[in-house]
């Protein structure tokens, strides 16, 4: 068993609240860069997470952010110590996707926080990092060997007294359907290059699983698929190798985007069996009382590290395996023809953080003719502001599509599927959706995939509750004056957004 404390929750600077943090003085929901470290701050001591993912993939980051906690907050972090206690966990930028112009400085905090936390007495404060779209064992590796490098220059030339440590724990985070199936595979490639760089084989490994951007590429029922026999796979390798395993689970509120919110910890639990580090972004944080969003918390840290890894039959990771690929077809096909009339929502999407340009699993060249589709926040969030849950694209037709033994293995592996969809009817707006049907046909499918399971669950469609019917109404206010003025569409967005308590 590995000695170090493994976080159950994880922070992180998703985009997702439709409010301002409890923190903010200023009670505006945008967060600049420049307070994401009162933000770290806050949340391990208000709301007590484990960890907060320091960003910088894709965004701007704060090289001296452990400077600043250990100078401003002295007192609390001599008791909860980084590295120890709590965690500061960086999420590098992947030089396969992006320029490379953030990593040095990335892996320089490191070495300067250590020198820093060592004159303190303090633990070494930054051991491991998040390599996004990580697609092959020799790209984490990699990552590894020029922090090696970086560290053994610096401690030749810079520090002879302080030598720093040369290594680092990687946390691969696979975003795709693909990679995420076969990270077994990958990691024991990887773990073969280790031993024979390092000389020795890790004792445990932190894998990331992404939700949001599986779900973007390949529709909801392929990206929830994907993540269940990923979580299955991955502790049948642990045991094989000897190794143990700690599957850390990247999900929204919106149950497109992995459905973890302070209401819903034991659908989360029920779903995602053998997760042992949930992320808790900025809706679950910001979006609701801050007594339930540490109930929420306190829960999942009790529930989280017990409850008995997913077990899935070798019979049923493959028809598993079948059925997410199948249903992408569906949702792709439909897709394709419906992200040009959604162009103006993406648009007028607001803005919560300071990014640069879109990176993600989608690269930069991902279009539907030749135009790129917006992160996965942002896509989530437009569909539902016109009131149609992206949930629903080519779902109900790849669930009518299924034969018997592939349903009966569908609705085994996914326990909420009636409840989720009953709750996900409440935000379709069917007045909005014929408007949006006579402007582009394709429109029609997401309907039918509507009637489908509206048929198989027999739910109502439509609000059930006051902030329901606002919501309904707006909806169809943004549908019939989207392609007018962006800053109105983004006031209704806005709205809309504190009425379901996320963004997208």
């Amino acid at each position: 068993m590995t000695s170090r404390k493994i976080p159950s929750i994880m922070g992180t600077q998703h985009p997702d609240n439709a409010n301002a943090p409890f923190w903010e003085s200023s009670q505006q929901p945008f967060i600049s860069a420049y307070r994401e470290t009162d933000e770290a701050f806050e949340n391990f001591n208000e709301l007590n997470v484990d960890e907060y993912m320091w960003d910088w993939e894709g965004k701007h980051a704060d090289a001296a952010v452990i400077d600043r906690l250990f100078s401003t907050e002295y007192d609390y972090f001599k008791d909860h110590q980084i590295g120890r206690d709590k965690f500061l966990t960086f999420r590098f930028p992947n030089i396969w996707e992006e320029k490379g112009y953030n990593l040095m400085q990335a892996m320089t905090a490191f070495l300067s926080s250590e020198d820093f936390a060592h004159d303190l007495g303090f633990s070494r404060p930054l051991f491991e990092a998040i390599l996004p779209m990580a697609q092959r064992a020799d790209q984490i590796l990699k990552m590894q060997v020029l922090f090696e490098k970086l560290a053994n220059f610096k401690s030749a030339e810079f520090t002879r007294s302080d030598k720093n440590s040369p290594y680092i724990e990687m946390i691969p985070l696979f975003e795709d359907f693909e990679t995420q199936l076969h990270a077994p595979e990958i990691l024991k490639e990887y773990l073969n290059l280790h031993e024979e760089h390092f000389g020795f084989r890790p004792k445990y490994m932190r894998v990331f699983l992404a939700g949001s951007d599986s779900a973007l590429t390949a529709g909801f029922m392929s990206s929830i698929t994907g993540n269940k026999l990923a979580i299955a796979r991955l502790h049948e390798f642990a045991e094989e190798e000897n190794i143990e395993i700690f599957p850390i689970s990247g999900t929204g509120s919106a149950i497109f985007r992995g459905g973890l919110s302070p209401h819903r910890i034991d659908r989360y639990v029920t779903e995602f069996p053998g997760v042992r580090t949930a992320t808790v972004q900025s809706a679950f944080r910001y979006d609701f009382p801050i007594e339930e969003v540490q109930k929420g918390i306190a829960e999942l840290k009790e529930k989280l590290p017990v409850a008995e890894p997913l077990k899935i039959s070798p019979d049923d990771q493959k028809i598993l395996t079948e059925i997410a690929e199948e249903s992408a077809k569906f949702y792709s096909n439909t897709l394709d023809n419906l992200v040009p009339s959604m162009q103006a929502i993406f648009k007028a999407f607001p803005k919560r953080r300071d990014r640069r340009q879109h990176v993600g699993v989608l690269g930069y060249s991902r279009s539907v003719d030749g135009i790129e589709l917006p992160r996965a926040i942002n896509f989530t969030g437009s569909f539902y502001s016109v009131g149609v849950p992206p949930e629903f694209i080519g779902f109900g037709r790849a669930l009518k599509h299924l034969d018997a033994d592939h349903l009966s293995v569908f609705v085994r592996s996914y326990p909420s599927m009636s409840k989720d969809f009953n709750e996900l009817a409440r935000f379709v707006n069917m007045d909005a959706l014929q408007i949006l049907k006579t402007q582009n046909a394709a429109w029609a499918e997401v309907e039918e995939d509507i009637l489908i399971m509206q048929r198989i669950f027999k739910f109502e469609i439509g609000p059930k509750t006051r902030e329901g019917q606002q919501h309904a109404e707006i909806a169809l206010q943004v549908v019939q004056f989207k392609d007018g003025a962006p800053v109105a569409i983004t006031a209704l967005i806005n709205r809309m957004a504190q009425l379901r308590h996320f963004l997208g």
